[in-house]
């Protein structure tokens, strides 16, 4: 059963010393994805699932880790034998896991999703995540449009800021069937990179009525970040 949920953004900038001092820019976005695992971490999980964009779909392995070398920082993520595996969303995940709670017992379930993913697929990815144990807490690993810009990766659309601005609103509403809604078609356009990983914690969420906060949104780069917490109502 999902018990709480934290969704954040997956930039390298997130990780000091990547692109020198540009990484400082984002030390409000830093403390607010801190803040937010932290509080995660405080419902008293049995089992915590990070899920992201991914090639390759489902769980990783204990021995799956990542990397940030290809940025420029030697900063491995997890251990494990051979090449690095894990993808940019799962490694900022555990990354962000490890800085809260570095000496956990257990460790998470890192679950890659299809970016490509349909909405049906994804909502069935996250009931079946949220069954997997008594009390899952889901750390969701996403950005929004990176056309927010002339000089965002994808250029400017103008309907990046609509359906950002939709997005926000449901996450600060817990509102799962608003997740459910976004088009991916439409986000695909959009260079939405969290629409696959939203609707997966609309499927774990739903059911359920939840108390969301919105505490970080902003676009810089051209990339809208958010940052959101989900804990039960009532």
């Amino acid at each position: 059963m999902l018990v709480a949920a934290a969704v954040c953004p997956h930039p390298p900038l997130l990780v000091p010393g990547v692109g020198a001092s540009a990484s400082g820019e984002l030390d409000g976005l830093r403390m607010a994805c801190d803040a937010a695992v932290r509080d995660l971490l405080a419902a008293d999980p049995s089992l915590v699932v990070v899920v992201g964009g991914a090639p390759v779909v489902g769980p990783y392995g204990d021995g799956a880790w990542g990397s940030l070398a290809g940025f420029g920082v030697r900063v491995p993520v997890g251990s494990g034998p051979g090449e690095p595996t894990l993808p940019l969303s799962l490694t900022l995940g555990r990354w962000l896991l490890d800085r809260a709670d570095g000496e956990a017992d257990s460790q998470p379930l890192l679950f890659g999703v299809e970016p490509d993913a349909g909405t049906d697929r994804c909502l069935a990815l996250g009931e079946a995540l949220a069954g997997r144990a008594d009390r899952v807490a889901l750390l969701v690993m996403g950005d929004g449009s990176a056309r927010r810009s002339l000089k965002g990766p994808g250029g400017l659309h103008p309907d990046a800021e609509p359906f950002d601005t939709a997005v926000a609103q449901a996450l600060a509403a817990g509102d799962p069937d608003a997740l459910a809604a976004l088009d991916p078609a439409h986000a695909a356009d959009l260079l939405a990179a969290g629409r696959a990983p939203w609707q997966v914690l609309a499927g774990a969420a739903r059911g359920g009525t939840w108390h969301g906060a919105v505490t970080w949104t902003g676009s810089p780069y051209g990339v809208t970040y958010l940052v959101a917490t989900w804990t039960p109502a009532g």
